[in-house]
């Protein structure tokens, strides 16, 4: 069977465009639609705060169980999609539909967990974080609707990876775009009410409903393009059967993406406690770190679409045993991820009043805020080089390399800096942390880097 579909495969883009105009072609597709993502996530801060100063650092709070049900829909299509694009590069249609089959089934798996989180562990969730009522009512609300009904963003992820591995971005543009619109268009909706169509305001629990809704119509848009539009890939419930060699593929390396997502967790929750252990103003920085994160999203998301055009351009041409094509997709990303940090850092440096004014800060928010965008946006130029370079760890299938480089950046080094740096009493000089553990991730990565190129790139390049 695979010796048949082999010819067809061979033709596939990743194997054959210029390397150039492939990773544009792939990337630009996945940088807008996130970019979308960015805004829409930024649309719903900027409507919750109008409610109040709370509602915002309520949907900060947030983001440590948000970014984990991200990160496990991602680690697990980043797994699938690593073996679907090595599979299609190989000329084995089996072992990429079973690929595809198997990330569906455990992204359910996945869903069955957050809904259980949604119902029982919400409230004390935010319990842990603060004793202002108004922020754990807020919060629990908006978390219970988007942990019980996460079927949708998993669903969605899944759907737009498995585009993604068989080289058809240009879908996930729609399926993102549209989500994000609803979203965008829905969230003043339900967040304030609509009389004509007899919707009462239902607060910061309106922007979780629009967040849903996005993310179910993004899902079935997926589904769609990928049982119409992606010959590459079927979707048939005989594949997704567990496989235990599958499976175990996938979490070798969706398995390290989940953990850095986690960490990315954790160090969030860490994050607001030291913080908030800032008594007189410790709810406001907590929800400026909040804030700094969506901002920090519109340079981010561009820089993540190019790092997952190219874990498909790499696995598939690690397949293919092209490593000619490797190392040019890695001098690219790099060099394209440089730019867009470098404007990053110059948005932040230069215009950080206008930034936070979106928000209706006060003066001790915007105080406060003007500190972080700068010092914060420091380490942009330094990650670009990390994260681009990262992307043949997941590619190569050695994701824990990728972990181990988060690990650095946000655990390791960032915490433990942030505290030490939050005992001068200087909320302002906590933000130095940033820019520390980003060094020293860079420092790991090159390390690793050299590894993985002498391993696995060197010898396809002598053989």
């Amino acid at each position: 069977m695979a010796s048949v579909a082999a010819p067809d495969l061979r033709e596939n883009k990743m194997g054959v465009m210029p390397v150039g105009k492939l990773l544009l072609n792939m990337a630009l597709p996945l940088a807008i639609s996130m970019l979308v993502q960015a805004f829409y996530n930024v649309v719903d801060s900027f409507y919750v705060s109008r409610i109040s100063e709370s509602a915002v650092t309520a949907l900060g709070m947030a983001f440590p169980v948000q970014n984990l049900m991200i990160g496990c829909a991602t680690g697990v299509g980043v797994g699938m999609n690593a073996l679907l694009s090595k599979s299609l590069g190989e000329g084995n249609r089996k072992r990429a539909n079973q690929a595809a089959g198997n990330g569906l089934f455990l992204s359910i798996c996945f869903v069955l967990v957050f809904m259980v989180f949604g119902f029982v562990g919400a409230r004390p969730f935010y319990r842990m974080q603060s004793q202002v009522a108004e922020t754990i009512e807020n919060g629990t609300a908006y978390i219970s609707i988007c942990s019980i009904f996460s079927l949708g963003i998993f669903v969605e992820i899944i759907g737009e990876r498995l585009l993604q591995g068989s080289g058809r971005t240009v879908y996930t543009l729609f399926t993102q775009g549209l989500g994000a619109v609803l979203n965008i268009i829905l969230d003043p909706v339900f967040i304030f009410g609509y009389a004509p169509l007899g919707i009462a305001p239902m607060g910061i629990a309106g922007a979780a409903v629009a967040t849903v809704v996005g993310q179910w119509v993004a899902a079935i848009m997926a589904l769609i393009f990928n049982f119409t539009c992606n010959p590459d890939v079927q979707l048939r419930l005989k594949y997704m059967l567990p496989r235990k060699e599958i499976v175990q593929k996938i979490f070798a390396v969706g398995i390290p993406s989940i953990v850095m997502m986690a960490i990315g967790s954790v160090m969030n929750f860490g994050m607001n406690q030291i913080f908030l252990s800032f008594k007189d103003y410790g709810e406001t920085a907590a929800g400026v770190f909040g804030i700094y994160f969506k901002l920090q999203s519109f340079v981010l998301m561009p820089l993540f679409g190019i790092n997952n055009a190219s874990i498909s351009i790499i696995a598939f041409n690690y397949g293919a045993r092209q490593p000619k094509r490797i190392t040019k997709t890695l001098k690219l990303a790099v060099g394209t991820a440089m730019t867009i940090m470098l404007v990053g850092l110059t948005v932040f440096q230069l215009f950080p009043d206008q930034l936070l004014g979106i928000f209706q800060p006060s003066e001790t928010f915007m105080a406060l805020g003007r500190s972080a965008l700068r010092i914060v946006s420091i380490h942009f130029p330094i990650a670009a080089v990390g994260i681009a370079l990262g992307a043949s760890f997941q590619a190569l299938g050695n994701g824990i390399y990728s972990t181990i480089t988060s690990l650095c950046r946000q655990l390791i080094a960032l915490l433990p800096v942030a505290f030490l740096l939050s005992l001068t009493g200087n909320v302002h000089v906590v933000w130095w942390a940033f820019p520390v553990a980003e060094v020293v991730s860079l420092i790991v990565t090159l390390i690793l880097f050299a590894r993985i190129y002498k391993q696995k790139i060197k010898p396809l390049m002598e053989a």
